[in-house]
């Protein structure tokens, strides 16, 4: 399933925020919550790089089947990976979180669609009419393999950029 990714240290990150802003470091502050953004960028990006290169396959028409162009003209994978984000918070839930903004999917994408190719499988209906179903495979688990292999690095960075910012505190 297609989860939020939070790259956080929220002890460490929380105690830095609060003492930045006592101190009124805000250009320390920003540069920190820049630094934990381009930490993440990667990520954000290799997601969407995986989604658009998806492999979606279909068993295919049969003989005598009709066929037909897309009633859409907004390709389905360029449409997921327009809505993946990234958002950096300072305060509360400190860290930075890498997600998939259902708000920027079309409408006849529900999120059920992107955690299903997540899963390895898409069944729908066929040019929308619910009496009629087809059934598609792609490569599974695309947003999670993405996330495991940046995950180490990005928590790293982030420690690193807590300690810079630790030792220019004191």
């Amino acid at each position: 399933m297609v989860q939020d990714i939070r790259i956080v240290g929220t002890g460490q990150l929380l105690e830095l925020q609060r003492r930045l802003r006592r101190a009124g470091h805000e250009n320390i502050r920003s540069s920190m919550q820049r630094r934990i953004r381009r930490a993440a960028e990667p990520l954000r990006d290799d997601l969407q790089d995986a989604i658009e290169h998806l492999d979606i396959r279909s068993q295919g028409r049969g003989s005598g089947k009709r066929g037909g162009p897309s009633l859409t003209t907004r390709p389905l994978r360029a449409s997921i990976a327009a809505a993946i984000r990234i958002s950096v918070r300072t305060t509360g839930d400190v860290g930075a979180r890498v997600w998939l903004d259902r708000s920027l999917l079309p409408p006849d994408i529900p999120m059920g669609v992107v955690n299903r190719l997540n899963e390895g499988r898409l069944r729908h209906p066929v040019f929308g009419n619910k009496r009629r179903w087809a059934q598609q495979t792609a490569t599974p688990l695309w947003w999670d393999k993405t996330e495991r292999n940046h995950l180490d690095r990005i928590n790293s960075e982030v420690a690193r950029v807590a300690d810079d910012v630790r030792r220019h505190l004191e």
